[in-house]
């Protein structure tokens, strides 16, 4: 079985798959096929638990090809600790695509964290919808990440050392300085 754990960014997806990488029977990968395109985007490995936040714009792709097959995992973040992180990256990465390349016409009298607060509701709504329909989902709140992570990890059927992920929880990978 696949697992998509999809996220807005900026919501501890990286520490999420470090936790993961202490799981034996599963491989887990972040933003492992980002740079790829057409059917090599979404062609994971069989048993891949997979963090990426560009994957809320491949949620057709990824309904086509995964399905109810799946299990999804809504990953979030406290909303403004989220706009706040973004907001120390106005200039680069997704915000910058989606300043520059989603929203077309005139930006630049657009505050960051507004820009930054639209992104993350966008981003939300489209997962939110993608899952409405979706037999195995879970909701997982960064803030009660020790709590989350040993539900999905039950529900997952994880083997492996559970006491090692939680323990990855207490470092915080890719944080905006």
């Amino acid at each position: 079985m696949n697992i998509f754990i999809l996220n807005s960014g900026r919501c501890g997806s990286s520490t999420f798959i470090e936790a993961c990488r202490h799981i034996s029977n599963y491989k887990a990968g972040h933003e492992s096929l980002s740079h790829l395109v057409g059917d090599a985007r979404l062609n994971y490995p069989a048993n891949h638990i997979e963090a990426d936040n560009r994957l809320s714009w491949f949620l057709g792709r990824l309904d086509r090809k995964y399905g109810d097959d799946a299990f999804y995992v809504h990953l979030t973040r406290e909303p403004q600790a989220v706009i706040n992180s973004f907001v120390k990256r106005e200039s680069f990465g997704i915000m910058k695509a989606y300043r520059d390349g989603v929203l077309l016409g005139e930006t630049a009298t657009i505050w960051a964290d507004d820009l930054a607060s639209d992104y993350l509701e966008t981003v939300d709504s489209n997962i939110r919808l993608f899952l409405k329909d979706k037999s195995r989902t879970m909701r997982f709140q960064l803030e009660q990440a020790q709590t989350d992570f040993k539900i999905f990890w039950e529900r997952i059927g994880a083997e492996g050392d559970l006491e090692q992920a939680l323990a990855t929880w207490d470092t915080h990978y890719n944080a905006s300085s």
